[in-house]
C-alpha cells in the first residue's frame, strides 16, 4: 500500500510517502527546490519521495491532499493529480484533521487527547479530539477570528516583525520580559465558561492595515499615543505578556489527563510545549515536531492509512531524517566542480577526531551528514556547531554568521543518556521541540545560551540509534574536554531554508564566517 501525502499547498508545501505503514520519505518543497509558489504542487518533493521508495507514479494507490488548497482552482489541481497518478484514488483531508492525525498516529500513545492550534485553516483555528486505537473523534472546534495563532501574528507585526514568518522571534524575545502585560492580554483573550477563548474585538480596528491593526483602546492601555511605535524597552514585556497568556489559555483548552498530543502551527512554540510538560496537568505530552503546515502531508498520509484504508497497524516514524542524502561520489563531484581544496577522511573515527580537534580550537563548524531533517529544526544532520567552552561562540554565531538578534539563543546538543546530568528537560527535546533548564552547578558553563534569567535553555537530546555519528561526536568531545555538549543551530543563512544538497552547503559555507565544514567524509577549511 503506497500512500503519497501532500500538504501546505498554500504555504510550506511538502510531500510524504507512506509505504505499508512505514514513513519512507518526507521533505518540504522550499528545501529541495529552494522555492515554492503558493498553489502549486510540490513537484520536486513528489519526485524525491517516489525516487527514495523506488516507485513509479503508477504504483501509488492513494494521493492524500491536505486542505486548504484555495490558492488554485480545485478542479484543476484534481485533474493534475489524476493525470500524474493514473491508478491512485485522491483523498481530500480537512486541515485540522491532518494536524490531529500527524500528532496522534505517530505518537507512542494508544489513546490520548489531541489539541490542534494554528492561525487559521479552512476557517478553523483550533480543535480538540479524543483518540483511541486508530480512531479520531472530534470534540470541539475553535473558529476564526478567535484564534490564538492570529493574535500571535498581530503582535509579531506590532513588534516590527513579519506575521506568519517571524513568530519564533517573538517567542524567544518573550523570555527576557516580565508579566506586566499579562492582565491586558487576558482581557483581549478571555475564556468562556467552557474554558475556550473568545477574542475581544474592541482591541482591534478593522480599518487599520498595519502594525497588527490594534485600536486606540489598546494603545491607551499601553500608555502610548494612538498608533505610536512601541518603544524598544517595552517589546520584551509585550512579547512575554502574549506568550504567557497563550500558554495559560492553551492549558485551559486542553484540560488534564493521562496523555496529550499537540499539533498545528502553534505547537512549534517550544516555550508553549515546555509549559504543558511542566504544568502537571498531563502525565505524558507528545508534540508532532513538524507541527505546522508542512506536517499536514504526514497527517494526510497517516489519516488515509487508518481511515479509507482501514489499517490497524500504527504508523512507524523512527526519526525525522527523511530527506535526501548524497553519496561520496556525488559530494566529490560538487567539490571538484567548484574547484575546492578538500581532504577525504577514510573512517568515521578519523571524521570524529578531526571535528573534535577543530571545535576544540574554538572554530565554528558546518556539519552535513546523512539524510536531511524534515521540519524547521536542525537535528545534527544539517547543523552549525560550536563548543560551549568557547567564550565567544554564541556572539560569533549570532553576529557574524547567522546575522540575527542576540536574544535568539542556540540549542545545546547532548547524548540522551547524559542529558539529566546537565539539564532538566522533557522527552520532546528529542526533536528540539521544547526547552529545559540548566542544572545549577552547570549554569555558568551555559550562561551565554540561557533564555533570560530563569535558566531556561534549548536542549537537543541525541540517541545513538537515531544519529550514531553525531552521538559519537558528542561523546568524543566529552572525552577530550569533559563536556559532551555542543551548541547546535541550523545550517542556513539569511532566512533561507535549511541546506539540502552539497552545493547548497558549499554556497552557505563560503558566504559566511564558518571556519570549517564536514560534508559526509570530506573536510574543508578556510
Amino acid at each position: 500500500m503506497n500512500i503519497l501525502g501532500i500538504g501546505g499547498i498554500r504555504s510550506d508545501a511538502s510531500c510524504a510517502l507512506l509505504q505499508e505503514g512505514h514513513l519512507r520519505a518526507a521533505v518540504e518543497e522550499k528545501k529541495i527546490a529552494r522555492r515554492h509558489h503558493p498553489g502549486e504542487l510540490p513537484e520536486h518533493s513528489i519526485a524525491f519521495c517516489l525516487s527514495q521508495a523506488k516507485l513509479e507514479a503508477s504504483q501509488v494507490h492513494y494521493v492524500a491532499l491536505a486542505r486548504p488548497i484555495d490558492s488554485s482552482p480545485e478542479s484543476k489541481l484534481h485533474l493534475a493529480l489524476r493525470s500524474r497518478f493514473p491508478k491512485a484514488q485522491v483523498i481530500l483531508v480537512d486541515h485540522h484533521t491532518a494536524h490531529a492525525a500527524a500528532a496522534y498516529y505517530v505518537s507512542p500513545f494508544e489513546q490520548a487527547t489531541v489539541l490542534t492550534l494554528d492561525c487559521t485553516g479552512d476557517f478553523r483555528c483550533g480543535a480538540l479530539w479524543n483518540a483511541q486505537g486508530t480512531m479520531l473523534h472530534l470534540n470541539r472546534e475553535l473558529y476564526f477570528p478567535d484564534s490564538l495563532g492570529h493574535l500571535y501574528g498581530r503582535v509579531t507585526e506590532l513588534l516590527g516583525y513579519r506575521a506568519q514568518a517571524d513568530e519564533h522571534k517573538v517567542q524567544w524575545l518573550s523570555a527576557s520580559g516580565d508579566d506586566r502585560f499579562v492582565p491586558l492580554f487576558r482581557e483581549i483573550l478571555p475564556l468562556s465558561q467552557e474554558n475556550w477563548p473568545r477574542v475581544d474585538r474592541s482591541f482591534f480596528d478593522s480599518d487599520r492595515l498595519s502594525h497588527g491593526a490594534f485600536s486606540a483602546k489598546f494603545y491607551e492601555r499601553l500608555g502610548l499615543l494612538d498608533n505610536e511605535p512601541v518603544p524598544g524597552e517595552m517589546k520584551p514585556h509585550l512579547a512575554a505578556g502574549l506568550q504567557r497568556t497563550i500558554e495559560q489559555v492553551a492549558l485551559e483548552m486542553a484540560g488534564s489527563g493521562e496523555s496529550l498530543c499537540l499539533g498545528g502551527g502553534l505547537a512549534l512554540n517550544a516555550l508553549l510545549i515546555a509549559a504543558f510538560e511542566r504544568s502537571g496537568r498531563w502525565r505524558k505530552v507528545y508534540v508532532q515536531p513538524v507541527a505546522g503546515n508542512a506536517g499536514t502531508a504526514l497527517g494526510a498520509a497517516t489519516y488515509t492509512w487508518h481511515g479509507p484504508c482501514r489499517q490497524q497497524q500504527r504508523v512507524c516514524m523512527e526519526d525525522l531524517f527523511l530527506g535526501p542524502s548524497y553519496s561520496a561520489e556525488e559530494i566529490k563531484q560538487v567539490l571538484e566542480n567548484c574547484k575546492l581544496r578538500f581532504q577525504y577522511l577514510q573512517t568515521t573515527d578519523e571524521l570524529v577526531e578531526r571535528a573534535v580537534g577543530v571545535l576544540g580550537d574554538n572554530k565554528i563548524v558546518a556539519w552535513f551528514q546523512g539524510r536531511m531533517e524534515m521540519g524547521p529544526r536542525a537535528l545534527g544532520h544539517r547543523s552549525i556547531l560550536a563548543s560551549p567552552l568557547d567564550p565567544y561562540s554564541t556572539e560569533n554565531l549570532n553576529e557574524f554568521i547567522k546575522h540575527r538578534e542576540p536574544f535568539r539563543k542556540f540549542a545545546a546538543s547532548v547524548p540522551e543518556e547524559l542529558a539529566s546530568d546537565y539539564f532538566d528537560v522533557g522527552s520532546n527535546a528529542r526533536y528540539l521541540a521544547t526547552v529545559g533548564r540548566v542544572r545549577e552547578n552547570h549554569r555558568k558553563t551555559f550562561e551565554a545560551a540561557l533564555l533570560g534569567p530563569s535558566g531556561a535553555i534549548r536542549v537537543h537530546t541525541v540517541s545513538e540509534k537515531e544519529n550514531p555519528v553525531y552521538w559519537r561526536l558528542l561523546h568524543a568531545a566529552g572525552k577530550k574536554t569533559g563536556l559532551p555538549v555542543l551548541y547546535n543551530t541550523s545550517f542556513n543563512l539569511f532566512g533561507e531554508p535549511l541546506v539540502c544538497s552539497p552545493r547548497d552547503a558549499v554556497r552557505s559555507f563560503y558566504s559566511s564566517g564558518i571556519d570549517a565544514m564536514f560534508v559526509g567524509s570530506f573536510f574543508l577549511e578556510k
